[in-house]
């Protein structure tokens, strides 16, 4: 489906069978999490995050946004979403009409839709080919030629980019 940024391969972050079926389908590498799109600040405890007033403040100028922000988890029952990287990514997303998707759905893992080491896809013609009938459904919102976000951590000295 389109996200706000370029079309995605979306599940319920909040069930494991889910993210573990797209690290399946998309050959993810098993070790790298995955980022999550939230519909308010309020799911970052939902998904065991805990934010500061400085982190808060950051946060809120950057969101929503094409920014995705890498922050602490070391929840234990967030395991398979942290992968042992104690930290997940997640974005806040400026189109409203995403925002209200997440209302309804809650946190939705969102890698991009292609394989591993390949192209994102722009056309849901070209998400077909990569994943064919192994997917549930696919929601078309025609070409889509953006690019990925900018993907930061907070740190000391204010925030690193790292993509």
């Amino acid at each position: 489906m389109p996200t706000d940024t370029i079309y995605g391969l979306v599940g319920s972050a909040l069930k494991k069978k889910t993210v573990e079926r797209i690290y399946h389908v998309r050959k993810r590498n098993k070790e790298k999490p995955m980022i999550i799109l939230i519909s308010s600040l309020r799911n970052l405890a939902h998904l065991g995050v805990r934010i500061d007033a400085r982190t808060k403040k950051i946060l809120l100028r950057l969101w929503p946004g094409k920014v995705s922000v890498i922050l602490p988890c070391t929840s234990k029952k967030f395991a398979y979403l942290h992968r042992d990287a104690r930290s997940l990514a997640f974005r806040f997303p400026k189109k409203k009409s995403l925002r209200n998707l997440l209302a309804q759905t809650g946190p939705l893992v969102a890698p991009s839709a292609n394989r591993e080491g390949k192209l994102p896809a722009t056309t849901i013609r070209e998400a077909k080919l990569y994943f064919d009938k192994k997917i549930d459904f696919y929601l078309d919102g025609g070409k889509i030629d953006g690019k990925p976000s900018r993907l930061i951590r907070i740190v000391d000295h204010g925030v690193e980019r790292i993509r």
